[in-house]
Order: structure tokens, then sequence, then C-alpha cells
């Protein structure tokens, strides 16, 4: 089986979607990470796609050499490691079909049917606290038992309003209760004395897990916010490899690992970098926004991990995006049935991606 064409097709809701196509007619679906799309997509198509072709898509880690050591001093991060991941996925999608198996069983097992996950909320820095708390509301209603507020502050607007950050968290406390759990990201939001002192009053109130409280550089401010305080601190979603990841662990001392399949270099990759969380004993909890392919690959990798048991983030369903499968994930009392089909168990409904792409 031979890799004949590579397609990239970014859609109106940023998604960006690749196609694998083999002389076999099995065709592979992966994502990329949507932050820059234009850019993304362009280094699929010119940079990556004339280096696989010809390859067999079911060697994934030959695929994903080339694809990480070819384009010499192009980048071993960001949009290069964002762009592979859409290929690596579909790579996996493409080995499942050929054997006719789930990609969770070509990982070694699932030791779990659905996987619990908790709703991922953004856009607090323009939210007032009833506002968010409002939106916690709705995410109880829609069955979820675990939340997660973000503020979408980053490292230039440092320390900008630790009191409303504060308000918001006890307003939306009000609301989960002791029933469902509740965790906080400034998104490197705070300096390190803040995120201490903000870190001690979230801990009295309850928080499950903190997220990059400080600038995602900034590893030994990371690590003096992880000693201080006995509440999990979480981050990853800003690296990209394994090597990152050893960093992370071993210097800024995280508790909790979240790489990002959709960046870190697709399935491949994040499994190595499971594997590295496992030996130092980090719970796996992955950054996801994509609320379709990301998901899936996402939701394949961890049902086969043995101790990927915490709440996974979902950002909620998407019936735009769902629209695209002929048999979408499956939300319900704040879990997600793992896919059992071939690959990723998922496959396009006729004309979907047309009808979704975008017209820049």
């Amino acid at each position: 089986m031979k890799i004949t064409d590579v397609r990239t097709t970014v859609l109106i809701t940023r998604s960006i979607i690749v196609q694998v196509f083999t002389d076999e007619g099995l065709v592979g679906l992966g994502e990329c990470s949507p932050m820059h799309a234009t850019i993304v997509s362009t280094f699929v198509d010119e940079v990556l796609k004339p280096r696989v072709l010809g390859l067999d898509p079911r060697c994934v880690d030959e695929v994903w050499s080339r694809m990480f050591y070819a384009p010499y001093k192009l980048g071993v991060q960001g949009v290069h490691l964002e762009a592979m991941s859409g290929v690596d996925i579909a790579c996996w999608d493409i080995l499942g079909k050929a054997v006719g198996m789930p990609i969770w069983q070509l990982l070694g097992g699932r030791y779990r049917e659905r996987v619990t996950m908790y709703k991922s909320i953004g856009g607090g820095m323009g939210l007032a606290p009833a506002e968010m708390a409002a939106k916690v509301e709705q995410a109880l209603a829609e069955g979820f038992r675990a939340v997660k507020i973000r503020m979408d502050w980053g490292p230039a607007r440092q320390d900008a309003d630790p009191a409303k950050d504060l308000a918001m968290f006890r307003a939306c406390k009000k609301v989960t209760g002791d029933d469902a759990l509740l965790s906080f990201d400034p998104n490197n939001g705070y300096s390190v004395s803040t995120a201490i002192r903000q870190g001690r009053r979230f801990e009295d109130l309850g928080i499950y897990h903190y997220e990059e409280p400080v600038a995602q550089y900034d590893y030994a401010g990371i690590a003096q916010v992880a000693d201080a305080l006995d509440v999990p601190v979480s981050a990853g979603e800003h690296e990209y490899t394994r090597w990152q990841f050893r960093d992370l662990i071993t210097q800024a001392k995280v508790d909790i690992i979240q790489p990002d399949i959709v960046k870190s270099g697709g399935i491949t990759e994040t499994r190595r970098i499971a594997v590295l969380g496992d030996t130092y004993n980090k719970p796996f909890v992955p950054h996801q926004t994509q609320p379709t392919i990301g998901t899936a690959a996402n939701l394949h990798l961890i049902a086969s991990l043995v101790n990927a048991n915490r709440p996974q983030e979902y950002t909620g369903v998407n019936p735009r995006l769902d629209a695209l499968f002929r048999d979408p994930l499956r939300f319900a009392d704040g879990q997600i049935t793992v896919p059992t089909g071939p690959g990723l168990g998922l496959e396009l409904a006729p004309g979907a991606l047309e009808r979704l792409r975008s017209p820049e």
C-alpha cells in the first residue's frame, strides 16, 4: 500500500481536516490544530506531502520520522508538529481500516468503553462572574460533572485582574457545589507570587486542578507554584515533543501533563509522551479543543492507557461539525462512548466537507 495523495480542507469553523489517499482505495482522516489554518494547511501541502508520497501509511513510525527529520531547519515544534499531527492521525486511521480494528485495539486494548469528559469553557477575560456562572450551570444541565473555566489572559496581561478571577471562581463554585469538579485556567496570566496566592485561595474553595498559572516558558516559575501548592498544577498545551515534556516534567515539576494530539505530532508522538508521563507517574489529561477528529483520536489513546482515568477536556457538542460524519461521537451523561469501528471509527458524510469548506 502506498500514499498517493494528501489533501487539506480548511472549514468555516477554522478546523483543518487532512485526508490521506492510498493506491488501494483506503482514505484516512486526520485533523491539525486550527491556530493558523492557512499556514498549517500550506505546510502539509508544500512540505509534508512531497515527503510522504509513495510511503506505506501503515508504517506509522517511518512516516512520522520522515515528516519530522526531513524538513531541515523548518522547525521542530509549532506549525511543523501541528501539520504532522493531521497526517499522522490519518495514517493510524488507514492502519486501523486496513486490518479492520479500531485504533485503541492497535494500541494494545481498551480499558474503558466510555470516557468521562469535563466541559472546557473559555472567554473568562470578557465575562462577568455571573455570566461565567450561567455557562457553568448550562454545562451541568448538559450532563457534565466536571468543568474548567478559562480566563484567556496570556502572559502579556500578567496579573490583569486577580480579584475578578477569584470572584468568578467563587460564583462558579456555588453552582457546582461539591457534586461537580471545578478547575481553573488563567492561561499563563499570573506572576509566580500571584499564582501561589490565588492558588491557596482556590484550594480553600475546593479547586480540582490549576492549569498553566504562569507563563508557559517560565519552567522555574511553574516549579515554584507546583512546589508551593497542594492542588495539582497542569501544563503542556504549549509543548510539542517528548523532549519538551521531559523538561516540563523534570524542570517545571508539573503534576499533570497535557499534550494536544492535534498539535503534538499526532497519535505517534502523543503516545510516546504518555509513556514518558507514566514513567514519571504523572496523570495524563490531554489538552483538546477540537470536538470531532481530534477528540476521537484522543479517545482512542485515552482508552488504551490504564491510568488515564481523570475527566478529559471537551468543548461540547458542535452540531455543525457533527454533521461531517455519518455517525458522530456520542456524548451523554457527561461521557463519550469510545468508537468501535475500524480506525478512528468516523466516516465522512457525502458532500460534508464541501458544505463546510472555507471560501478563503
